[in-house]
């Protein structure tokens, strides 16, 4: 549809909140659901932490904890382990969780009106050194143990995110907007630098993979300048990690589906997942133009199911394609599939469980990609195919889709940041924000106020999903969304939300063990090593609220300078 609506490419800030894609629609493009004068607004959903755990009728009971042989030793990846299992061992458990106290804060000095706040990823922790990556592509390593600064390498270049950084060997690997990069680990030093958009249109705001002497990093149709612009894709880059030298590369959208002067599409968040022949996995942005442009409603510029957007996929070793699965075919709305795959098992077999900002878990073969089950998730108001009806449409169809409503799940709603699996389930952060979609020439309009007021009181929810039956196992409901993704350790699973506080639920029921009070909002996900809980607040919501990384530990007694309301 050409029209308008409200949202981010990532995910919504104070400072950024809105992104108005605006055209006309033709009057015969779509049907008619009536005309009205008020501008449209869309109610959220108003939900408490109730800490029950309740699985809303899908229940399945939950297995005892199996032991999860993608288990990590220490949070030295930036998903745990090469799995992006996010499931790692520490000292923390449901027994102990209630000792976690502040340990210590660095501060995040950076501007925040243009980007997604200061900070929004995770961190990784090699040889008692935190190394971490803000928003303005800087990087700093901070000792574990005393929060003290040890080096920061600054490049001053905002960057939506999420960003972050990889630490193998030695070597920090990271990217800027436009160029990936390597630093000494010990010095903060730069050994080499390696430009890859090939176009003004495109950037790079993922953490890189590394695997076996190769550093992964994808573009994509996105950067401080616009979104989903013109001959901008997304193309996965295999980079020689001593050198930066490309080894080879792999196109995730072809020509563009025949008009690369409109469309665009594609591209990676997180870094791919690797099994142990090596074999990569990749899950792909969506398409664009978002809903339509002038001359091309419902996204008839780009016809068909416009591969590999909203997919997950595996290359070998060498980039070669082995299979793919597409979740969304002819993407209308925004619906990424950008988390990175997790590999794990069910019922003895390899599997690959992903979930994206459509709101779906799945869960495919490994070996085949064969889907194995599929569960929505969250809030979903009926317009989960819509681009199967759109998906041979051409510029002058009648397609029989309303002309205004709301969408659910919103264009930041869904599943938005990593899901992680304890070998046995699979959880999940839902975001419940609805999206305002609204087409011009039917007295319809949207209210920015009041979609940026649903930002602040949008509500989310964790679920925790049976592997070897796709079954939901508990539901979790939480007062604000969890933007922060989920980490496992023992019996314990951790997020953030963007009303900023620290969550920590028991795994197994998914009763909420511990509320604690962050020092701003946060859009970032945690990192669990040894005793330590490594969070990061880069949201401020009020002028008092200071955006801080922050390293909460077993026994800690330290205070924040100041906290949003407990």
């Amino acid at each position: 549809m050409d029209g308008t609506a409200i949202g981010t490419r990532w995910w919504p800030t104070a400072a950024g909140i809105c992104l108005a894609m605006a055209a006309s629609l033709p009057v015969g493009g779509c049907g008619n659901s009536g005309n009205s004068s008020k501008p449209l607004a869309c109610p959220v959903r108003s939900a408490a932490g109730s800490g029950t755990g309740t699985a809303g009728g899908l229940g399945a009971p939950a297995r005892a904890d199996q032991g999860n042989v993608a288990v990590a030793a220490g949070w030295s990846l930036p998903g745990g382990n090469l799995a992006n299992t996010r499931d790692v061992a520490s000292a923390i458990t449901r027994s102990n969780v209630s000792r976690l106290g502040v340990a210590w804060t660095v501060p995040l000095r950076i501007p925040i009106t243009h980007t997604d706040g200061a900070y929004a990823t995770t961190p990784v922790v090699v040889h008692g050194v935190v190394y971490v990556q803000d928003l303005e592509s800087n990087v700093m390593a901070i000792s574990l143990s005393a929060g003290k600064v040890l080096w920061e390498h600054r490049y001053n270049v905002p960057n939506g995110g999420p960003d972050g950084v990889t630490v193998a060997h030695g070597i920090v690997y990271g990217a800027t907007s436009h160029a990936a990069f390597a630093l000494s680990a010990a010095t903060g030093a730069q050994l080499w630098s390696r430009t890859l958009i090939r176009n003004d249109h495109e950037g790079i705001d993922m953490t890189p993979g590394f695997n076996h002497g190769t550093v992964y990093v994808s573009t994509v149709p996105s950067n401080t300048l616009g979104q989903y612009l013109p001959n901008a894709k997304g193309v996965l880059w295999a980079l020689n990690a001593a050198t930066g030298r490309p080894e080879w590369s792999w196109d995730e959208v072809g020509n563009l589906w025949g008009k690369p002067a409109i469309n665009s599409g594609g591209g990676q968040w997180y870094p791919p997942s690797f099994d142990a022949q090596g074999n990569i996995y990749l899950g792909v942005g969506n398409p664009g133009p978002l809903f339509g442009v002038p001359g091309y409603p419902w996204g008839t510029s780009r016809p068909g199911p416009d591969l590999y957007t909203d997919s997950v996929v595996k290359l070998s070793p060498a980039g070669k394609l082995l299979w793919y699965y597409q979740l969304t075919p002819h993407d209308l709305y925004d619906w990424d599939m950008q988390n990175p795959p997790v590999l794990s098992t069910a019922h003895g077999q390899p599997v690959v469980i992903d979930g994206g900002k459509a709101g779906i878990v799945i869960e495919l073969s490994a070996h085949t990609g064969k889907l194995l089950w599929k569960l929505p998730v969250g809030l979903h108001n009926g317009h989960d195919h819509d681009g199967l009806l759109t998906e041979n449409a051409t510029p002058r169809s009648h397609i029989n889709l309303p002309r205004q409503f709301c969408l659910e799940p919103g264009t930041s709603g869904g599943i938005l940041t990593q899901l992680a699996s304890n070998g046995s389930t699979t959880f999940a952060a839902v975001n419940d924000l609805p999206s305002p979609i609204c087409g011009t020439g039917t007295g319809c309009s949207i209210s920015k106020s009041a979609a940026i007021e649903a930002v602040f009181k949008a509500t989310g929810e964790i679920v925790a999903v049976n592997q070897d039956t796709g079954q939901l196992e508990w539901d979790t409901r939480l007062p604000s969304s969890p933007y922060g993704a989920t980490a496992v350790t023992n019996n314990v699973m951790f997020t953030t939300t963007f009303n900023g506080d620290l969550y920590a639920l028991n795994a197994a029921t998914g009763a909420i063990l511990r509320k604690i009070p962050l020092s701003a909002g946060s859009n970032a996900p945690v990192a669990v090593d040894g005793d330590y809980i490594i969070a990061g607040a880069g949201v401020p919501l009020s002028k008092t609220q200071q955006p801080l990384i922050i390293a909460y530990k077993l026994g800690g007694t330290g205070k924040l300078p100041e906290t949003v309301n407990p």
